[in-house]
C-alpha cells in the first residue's frame, strides 16, 4: 500500500468516525424526546485493488443504522389524549386536515387545537370513525382514515326510537280500576320530556294503556307535543296464567307528532314483553291490601350535552365526555405497520416517511393483525441510552485520533522521501 493510500485510508477513517460522532451527538440530543428512536453507525471496510500492489487502497464507509422497530419505555401522562403503542406500528398523521398524503410516527403527544383536531408538531391524528358502541363506521381501510375531529362531535341529541316496558298489573284490581305511571322521552333535539301513561282494567285479564300528551320535564305544567290518537291507546291481553297473551296493535307504538320545541316527529316502536312470557308485562295478584303499579321503562334518546373532555382509552377508541353525563365512542385511532420499519426515511418533527425499503403501510385497529397496542395517558420515551452513547462516543474519538496519527506518521513519511530526494 502506498503513501498516499494510506493516507486516503485514513481519510476515509476520519470520515466515518465524523459521521459516528454525529449521530451519538443527536442520539444524546434527543434522550428527552418523546417518541425518539436512537440510530447506530455501521461501518464497511473498502478494498480497492489487490492487498499486496502499491496501488492497493483501504478504508472504511459509514452509514446511519435506523432502529425505528425498537420499543422504547412507556410512562403515565397526565394527558387523557396522549397515547402510546406498546409492540408494532406507528401512529399516521397528515400536514393537512383533508390531506391523504400520509407519515408515521411513535410521538402521541396529541392534543386538542383550536379547531378540536387532535394533532402533535401541527400534524393530524387519523382515526376511523364509529357508532356510539365503537364499532368502526364502514370499514377500517386506508381510504376511510380521517383526521379526528371532535368540533364534529361538540354536542349530542338523539330522539327516543324504541322503549321497553317492565310491570306487573295487579290481577285482583277490580274492573275499571286506574293507575298511572309515566314514560319519559326525548324530541330529535334532546328535550326531555314524559308522557303520563293511564292504566285500566277493562275486563277480566284485559287491560288498556293509554297515553298522553308529553309535558316537558322541567316544566310539567307545559305540554310539549301531541300523540297521535292512533297510537294513544294499546289493549294488552293476558293468559289465565299471567303471563302475556297479546297486545293490539300486535306491534305495540307511539307517535308523537306537533313538538313546540321545533323537533321532528317521534316514531317509538314499545316492547311489551314476548307473548306467553312475563318478560314485560305480566298480571299476578300482589296480595297487597292496595294494589298499585310500578312500571320501569327503559327509553333509548340522548337529552342534549355539550362536550366536556376527550379522552382515549386502552384500545385506541377515543370517547367524547358531555355535560349529560354520557360517554361515548366517537373515533378508532388507526396503527399502521409495515413490512420493514427500519426502512423508512426520517423527516423533521420525529415523523417517518414509508419508501420502498420499508414497504406500504397497512392499517388496523389497535391489537388486531399484529398490530401493537394504544395505551392511552402514555407517552413512549425516547430509546436512547446515554450509557452506550457516550461509550460509543468515546470509541470514536479514540478512533478519530488513531486516523489522524496515521495521517501524521504518513506525512513524516512523505518529509524524509522529500528530503531523500533533496
Amino acid at each position: 500500500m502506498s503513501l498516499s493510500a494510506a493516507i486516503s485510508s485514513a481519510v476515509s477513517a476520519l470520515n466515518a468516525q465524523s459521521s459516528a460522532l454525529a449521530t451519538v451527538s443527536n442520539n444524546l440530543a434527543n434522550s428527552s424526546t418523546v417518541g425518539y428512536k436512537a440510530s447506530g453507525t455501521s461501518f464497511a471496510a473498502l478494498v480497492a485493488g489487490d492487498v499486496g500492489t502499491a496501488s492497493a487502497a483501504g478504508g472504511v464507509s459509514s452509514s446511519q443504522k435506523a432502529a425505528v422497530s425498537t420499543q422504547g419505555l412507556l410512562n403515565t401522562s397526565t394527558v387523557a389524549t396522549n397515547v402510546a403503542i406498546s409492540g408494532d406500528g406507528m401512529f399516521a398523521v397528515s400536514a393537512k386536515s383533508d390531506s391523504d398524503e400520509l407519515l408515521y410516527t411513535r410521538n402521541g403527544e396529541f392534543t386538542t387545537d383550536s379547531e378540536g383536531y387532535l394533532v402533535s408538531n401541527g400534524y393530524y391524528l387519523q382515526g376511523w370513525k364509529t357508532d356510539a358502541d365503537g364499532a368502526v363506521v364502514g370499514t377500517a381501510t386506508q381510504g376511510a382514515l380521517t383526521a379526528i375531529d371532535t368540533d364534529s362531535i361538540s354536542s349530542i341529541a338523539s330522539a327516543t326510537t324504541t322503549a321497553s316496558l317492565v310491570a306487573n298489573l295487579p290481577a285482583e284490581a277490580a274492573v275499571n280500576d286506574t293507575f298511572t305511571s309515566s314514560m319519559d322521552v326525548y324530541d330529535s333535539l334532546g328535550t326531555a320530556a314524559s308522557s303520563e301513561m293511564t292504566w285500566t282494567k277493562t275486563a277480566e285479564n284485559v287491560w288498556t294503556v293509554s297515553f298522553a300528551d308529553p309535558v316537558l320535564t322541567a316544566d310539567p305544567s307545559q305540554t310539549v307535543g301531541t300523540v297521535d290518537a292512533a297510537t294513544s291507546t294499546i289493549t294488552v291481553t293476558f293468559n289465565g296464567d299471567g303471563t302475556l297473551a297479546s297486545t293490539n296493535p300486535a306491534a305495540a307504538a307511539l307517535n308523537i307528532s306537533g313538538w313546540t320545541t321545533g323537533a321532528s316527529d317521534s316514531a317509538i316502536s314499545l316492547d311489551l314483553g314476548s307473548s306467553g312470557t312475563s318478560s314485560g308485562l305480566s298480571q299476578y295478584a300482589t296480595g297487597a291490601e292496595t294494589p298499585s303499579v310500578t312500571v320501569e321503562s327503559s327509553p333509548d334518546g340522548v337529552p342534549f350535552g355539550s362536550l366536556s373532555g376527550i379522552n382515549v382509552g386502552d384500545d385506541g377508541t377515543v370517547y367524547a365526555s358531555y355535560s349529560n353525563g354520557m360517554q361515548l365512542s366517537v373515533y378508532k385511532i388507526a396503527v399502521a405497520t409495515f413490512n420493514n420499519a427500519n426502512g423508512m426515511s426520517e423527516v423533521s418533527g420525529g415523523l417517518y416517511a414509508q419508501t420502498a425499503d420499508s414497504g406500504t403501510a397497512s392499517f388496523h385497529l389497535s391489537g388486531e393483525g399484529g398490530a401493537g397496542t394504544i395505551l392511552g395517558s402514555r407517552l413512549e420515551a425516547s430509546t436512547t441510552d446515554t450509557n452506550l452513547e457516550f461509550s460509543r462516543m468515546m470509541a470514536a474519538q479514540q478512533a478519530y485520533s488513531g486516523a489522524a496519527q496515521a495521517m501524521t506518521a504518513a506525512n513524516d513519511m512523505f518529509d524524509t522521501l522529500i528530503s531523500a530526494v533533496r
